[in-house]
């Protein structure tokens, strides 16, 4: 009883010092009202009339202390706040809860933001309606910045507190002194963006790529993908270079015949302002409408988005990664230098001290150094993006992973060299090296046929390298580091023998005239030369017995004929007659022909030994995935039919779907990021098919054994 007798007498105490206050308690004073210590950046007392304006009668914003307040405060979801609360007209319940807000420091952003807003038309009214000092100004400037911090995820607390900061700052600082934004709150362009660009117009000043950047994205018309949202930083640097490639000297906008004026409406509703905002004493002009320069830096944008896509994606998928190897290896070029990677640096060590050993290193063993974790499976994406890593870096893998007729497993060599310089773009060689890498995998093929790798074979593809024209120091690099791979580590026949079986005729052709091209590359055909021949013909389901054939159609110049020991008959057997040759035969020019076509020869093996690609797209009308519109829905129940879709094939696909392919690759990658966690679209050499994604949609929309098929190397 003591203890309640003892808080019934503070509280009229409390009340009895509140009523001789009235109105502002600023900064570092503080009052009681109901037992509350609640600090100042408050209004107390009896709340002023409102005579000029406002759907309330008397200004919100003001605690009266005559009022009852209900001992606990229930109300913490706000379930009795009206929608614009005054604390006039708030139950006892709401005042309660509001009191406790207060009192408890203004921190905790699980009461309802109708109290903090509450609390903000007092904030807002002081500001400007009683026309205060400086540096109190500044003080309540600071404190809604908080309040906007506090609130991080509401949307209403963003776009009206983030109002008042815009036009609030404008009369706490120089103009000169506000800096470029690139987070857009309202629904209109900043008014300290606009007042700053405009003033820069207005003095005939050139827009550097700060303003530019800050004006798009800021812009209520841009169209910024995921790219320069979760890359910002990368973006914002990228877009300083390619803006300075094209405006060196900065973008000179002509001046608009519109001024600026600006209306401040009070989220309390309580009061109206107009701002004319004038500088060197002449209004500054209204960008507002312009569009030219908005216009061409959405075009640097994109091509920036573009170039950032790779790593925007890899961070989608592992987004605590930012600062890794795999990261660092997918920036553009020009940003490596602003973005420093010390794991790239140990990268390049490690790299360095396998070269020195040797070079050979597992392939797990390869890609765990690269992205820190060992895999179990390892398929052609991600062997190819882990040599792509590596040449950014210098060095090299082989086998190359987009030429080569295999890739390895995981438990098999890779050798790592040195590439002799950073290389951006593994895929941009000559003709000439997809050429001479065919014809030395298929002359090791030859060299293993009988067991052990000859010296004089091994010194004949060397060779082979050595005497190739048009081929440059990078290229001879690789093509020597792929030899070393292809000698050391045997071919297997059974892979390839599988994938040889239902092969066209006209393949068939090509397969030979490449073996016998690759057994002749050194002029002169061997007997040993022609068993082992005659033993990847077999090995491959061709028919030995056409080797004889392939090898002597028509005359070879400068070459002896070759001859068989002599082997004697079973007693009474008959002289055999010709072999029947049915089939396509090879000449010398023939084989010429096909040798010196790289793109030839690389077709046929790319199709017989890479994944094979259905010639026609299923029409899709039923069982389409859900969370995305019908067009997007058929354009994935297309895509996944496929594990790889060629950048014209996706093209032409999304507009049979009457869609744009940049925008469906956003959209659909973000829609698997958050259906699935992970993208279903990868960029390589086209668009890899993501297996688990793919599967996943399948089951759900055709059940577990549907026409999806994918495969992952």
């Amino acid at each position: 009883m003591a203890a309640i007798a003892a808080r019934q007498q503070a509280q009229k105490a409390s009340v009895r010092h509140t009523k001789r206050i009235q109105g502002w308690i600023p900064f570092g004073d503080s009052t009681s009202v109901a037992g509350r210590d609640l600090g100042g950046l408050i209004y107390v007392g009896t709340p002023p009339s409102l005579s000029d304006g406002g759907y309330g009668q008397k200004c919100r914003a003001y605690i009266d202390p005559s009022l009852p307040v209900a001992r606990p405060g229930l109300d913490r979801d706000g379930r009795e706040m009206p929608y614009w609360p005054g604390y006039s007209n708030i139950p006892a319940r709401c005042r309660a809860t509001y009191l406790d807000w207060l009192a408890g420091g203004r921190t905790d952003r699980s009461r309802d933001p109708g109290y903090m807003f509450l609390y903000f038309y007092g904030l807002e009214r002081r500001f400007f309606v009683d026309n205060p000092s400086d540096e109190e100004r500044q003080q309540i400037v600071d404190e809604v910045r908080r309040l906007v911090q506090l609130y991080a995820d509401n949307g209403s607390v963003q776009r009206y507190l983030g109002e008042f900061i815009d036009i609030a700052q404008v009369a706490t600082m120089e103009i000169e002194a506000i800096e470029p934004i690139f987070e857009r709150s309202g629904w209109d362009l900043p008014l300290s963006l606009r007042i700053a660009i405009g003033t820069r117009i207005g003095r005939e000043e050139p827009l550097d790529a700060r303003w530019m950047a800050s004006w798009l994205f800021c812009h209520p018309e841009h169209s910024l993908r995921t790219a320069a949202t979760r890359c910002r930083d990368e973006f914002l640097a990228l877009f300083r270079i390619r803006f300075g490639e094209r405006f060196p000297d900065g973008l000179k906008v002509n001046k608009p015949k519109r001024v600026l004026k600006a209306t401040y409406r009070a989220a309390s509703s309580e009061f109206t302002g107009t701002l004319a905002p004038t500088v060197d004493d002449k209004p500054i002009p209204d960008i507002g409408r312009l569009r030219k320069p908005v216009e061409i830096a959405q075009s640097i944008a994109d091509e920036v988005m573009d170039e950032l896509d790779k790593l925007s994606r890899f961070l989608g998928r592992r987004p605590d990664e930012r600062s890794s190897a795999a990261a660092h290896a997918l920036l553009p070029a020009k940003l490596r230098p602003l973005f420093p990677s010390a794991e790239l640096e140990a990268l390049r060590g490690w790299a360095a001290d396998r070269v020195a050993e040797g070079g050979f290193v597992t392939l797990a063993d390869a890609i765990e150094r690269l992205e820190g974790e060992r895999p179990g499976k390892i398929g052609k994406r991600q062997f190819t993006g882990a040599a792509d890593a590596l040449a950014r870096t210098g060095f090299g893998l082989a086998p190359d992973p987009r030429f080569a007729l295999r890739s390895p497993k995981p438990d098999e060599p890779v050798v790592v060299f040195d590439l002799g310089e950073r290389v951006e773009k593994l895929e941009d060689v000559s003709h000439r090296y997809r050429s001479v890498l065919m014809e030395i995998a298929l002359g090791s093929f030859v060299a293993h046929a009988n067991g052990h790798v000859a010296d004089g074979e091994r010194q004949s593809l060397e060779e082979r390298i050595a005497s190739s024209d048009g081929l440059n120091d990078q290229e001879r690099r690789r093509l020597a580091a792929n030899l070393a791979w292809f000698l050391a580590v045997p071919p297997d026949m059974s892979l390839l023998r599988r994938k040889l079986k239902d092969m066209a005729e006209r393949d068939e052709t090509a397969i030979r005239a490449a073996l016998v091209a690759a057994a002749r590359s050194d002029g002169t055909i061997h007997a040993e030369e022609v068993a082992s021949l005659e033993r990847v013909y077999k090995a491959l389901g061709l028919d030995a017995n056409r080797v004889y054939s392939d090898l002597h159609s028509g005359d070879l110049a400068d070459t002896l004929p070759v001859v068989r020991a002599a082997r004697t008959g079973a007693p009474g057997e008959a002289i055999p007659g010709d072999r029947d040759h049915a089939g396509p035969m090879l000449d010398t020019s023939r084989i010429a022909a096909i040798r010196s076509d790289t793109q030839r020869v690389s077709s046929v093996l790319g199709e017989i030994f890479d994944i094979e690609e259905e010639d026609d797209v299923p029409d899709v009308e039923a069982g389409l995935p859900g969370g995305l519109d019908r067009n997007h829905a058929a354009l994935v129940r297309a895509l996944i039919t496929m594990p790889h879709w060629s950048e014209e094939e996706f093209a032409e696909l999304c507009e049979r779907h009457s869609l744009l392919a940049s925008g469906s690759l956003e959209t659909i990658n973000e829609w698997g990021f958050e259906r699935y966690d992970e993208a279903l679209l990868d960029e390589y050499e086209g668009y890899d098919i993501t297996p688990e994604v793919a599967a996943a949609i399948g089951r759900e929309t055709i059940g577990e054994r549907g026409n999806v098929e994918t495969e992952t190397a």
